[in-house]
């Protein structure tokens, strides 16, 4: 059993799922209506992409793209997760989803050097691979909580919320999706929150301005 079942308390069944083939046409349109989704949500899309150099469908990193011009700082949202047809992450009690997470840091196209923005970036990328990788095996529901595992370091502690800013619902084409927010937060306060619930983490982070963002140079709600 892996760290993630044992993490989550579930038997996963490990069983192959066939992967359906889409033309090239499928997959640039589902593009094309993925960003507009994600524009409306989260405001224009920068235009660089922090492309993986293994891609993440044959077991690489997530693609990362971000979103400069939703709040002060960048947001950073995953592409992959969904097919052409919706299918991707295992249905939550929502739907399935794409990731986002956010920074206050501002976009930063210098690739050399050890950025604030890089660190927290690669950070990120992390996040968003393991997730992504795990969400295929297992429900992810906002308000759970998880414990991603680094190699030498400590876990990273999340929480999932969903994002919906103003009630705004991530489309893509007439298809209704959701943004699954992981919202890293210091040892501390995933304690609280699976003591407490992490709703009510979230409503100290957003009383305190932290909300939605992962940055850890602050101090902690709990």
């Amino acid at each position: 059993m892996s760290f993630f079942k044992k993490l989550f308390g579930k038997q996963i069944k490990e069983e192959p799922i066939p992967q359906k083939e889409f033309s090239e046409e499928q997959h640039d349109r589902d593009y094309e209506e993925k960003k507009k989704g994600l524009e409306d949500v989260l405001g224009k899309m920068h235009g660089l992409v922090g492309h993986a150099i293994i891609p993440f469908e044959v077991g690489g990193a997530v693609d990362m793209y971000y979103f400069p011009n939703h709040l002060p700082g960048t947001g950073f949202a995953t592409m992959e997760l969904l097919d052409p047809e919706g299918n991707g992450p295992k249905r939550n009690r929502l739907g399935t989803y794409e990731l986002v997470a956010f920074t206050k840091e501002p976009y930063n196209e210098n690739e050399e050097a050890q950025t604030p923005f890089n660190l927290i970036e690669r950070r990120i990328c992390g996040i968003f691979t393991v997730i992504g990788s795990f969400s295929t095996e297992a429900v992810l529901n906002p308000g759970e909580t998880c414990e991603v595992p680094v190699n030498g370091q400590d876990n990273r502690c999340l929480v999932f919320d969903n994002y919906a800013p103003e009630g705004k619902q991530f489309m893509i084409g007439d298809r209704k999706h959701h943004l699954l927010l992981c919202l890293e937060v210091l040892k501390s306060e995933m304690t609280f929150a699976r003591k407490n619930g992490s709703a009510q983490l979230v409503d100290l982070l957003k009383q305190k301005g932290f909300y939605p963002y992962s940055d850890l140079d602050r101090e902690p709600v709990a």
